[in-house]
């Protein structure tokens, strides 16, 4: 794609930006048209039930997967300049940053891009519980909680393995990684034929992660056409969410990038479909010990995320589809810590509605 005309006219700052605001509204609205969310999908796995809620998050990941594979296939995007490929990255930082996000997605029910979805609709909870994500990752990325997410993050990296790239380690042809994305996509077809997923639901899925490998190709091209360096990445909203805070409360110091885009445009494409499907609602707390326990997880997301250097899509989907070691290392520790943070919560599951029924909301 030939962005010499742009880049030229409105500069790499903002050219970068009006991207990442379009590939946010085209993931926060078929992300909210889909119900896409890790949490929902965690915890009915947990419960042994394969469903609608899981086949959504399959059709998402593995469309990331594939798209991305296919993109590095072609030469399209290259994939170890990616920083999860490029520099030395925290395995102790995975593991308990993803234990954390886990725990903290189970009390605020959602994880940080279902909760920026949600807020556009209107539901208050998700929004407060956004703002208090955003404000401890910001702690955590420069603020009074760096030392200690430093120290943890110093315990143990890739630079102690030989390096991030799973693929290198495994010997993978490029084949056979195209391969492995095929089967999570058979997976979650199976699951949907079984559950009887909305085709609706499935095509929005795969366009929500479709987002990813878009996201990659377009910062890619910039990164090639550029005068000045440039970040190739994908959808991630722990740091662009922390940025994003600190555009509106300090302009003067901050600058634009394709994260600065991410945010408002994920927000602007939830509350564009969810206007076009009359699925506009208010909504608010239930008491104190509700506001508590979704400020506690989402608190403990935002610390967990910026940790594990990325949240649920931007260490389990967009880390994961360049297959980073640590990404697979934080998806799997979200999912067990969601789990046993159920379980612990609620005690023995109990099957108490049929496979796919409606995703429970924050």
């Amino acid at each position: 794609m030939d962005l010499t005309y742009f880049l030229d006219r409105f500069s790499e700052p903002w050219v970068l930006t009006i991207g990442g605001f379009l590939a946010g509204a085209l993931f926060g609205g078929f992300a909210q048209q889909s119900r896409f969310c890790l949490r929902a999908a965690a915890l009915d796995f947990a419960h042994g039930v394969f469903g609608v809620r899981l086949s959504i998050w399959l059709f998402a990941f593995s469309a990331a997967l594939l798209g991305t594979q296919l993109l590095v296939g072609v030469g399209e995007v290259q994939s170890q300049e990616a920083r999860q490929l490029a520099s030395p990255q925290s395995l102790s930082g995975a593991a308990l940053g993803g234990i954390m996000f886990g725990v903290g997605m189970v009390l605020a029910r959602g994880c940080a891009s279902r909760l920026l979805v949600l807020s556009a609709t209107g539901n208050l909870r998700a929004l407060l519980s956004g703002l208090v994500f955003a404000v401890i990752a910001q702690a955590s990325l420069r603020g009074i909680l760096k030392p200690l997410r430093e120290w943890f993050a110093g315990l143990w990296t890739t630079a102690d393995i030989g390096g991030n790239d799973l693929i290198a380690h495994l010997g993978l042809s490029q084949t056979a990684v195209i391969a492995f994305a095929l089967l999570w996509f058979a997976a979650g077809l199976a699951i949907a034929i079984r559950a009887r997923t909305k085709p609706w639901q499935a095509f929005s899925a795969c366009v929500a992660g479709l987002a990813v490998p878009l996201a990659w190709w377009f910062t890619s091209s910039v990164a090639s056409q550029a005068f000045d360096p440039v970040q190739i990445e994908g959808i991630t909203f722990t740091g662009p969410s922390a940025d994003t805070l600190m555009l509106f409360l300090s302009p003067a110091h901050s600058a634009l990038d394709f994260g600065i885009g991410l945010v408002p445009g994920v927000f602007a494409g939830s509350f564009i479909a969810a206007l076009l499907t009359r699925e506009l609602e208010l909504q608010g707390f239930e008491g104190g010990r509700s506001m508590a326990r979704y400020g506690t997880g989402a608190g403990l997301m935002g610390f967990g995320g910026m940790l594990a250097g990325g949240c649920a899509v931007g260490a389990g989907i967009t880390g994961a589809s360049v297959f980073a070691v640590t990404a697979w290392i934080t998806l799997s520790a979200i999912w067990l810590s969601a789990g046993l943070t159920d379980y612990a919560l609620n005690g023995r599951p109990v099957r108490n509605g049929r496979a796919g029924a409606a995703i429970e909301t924050p």
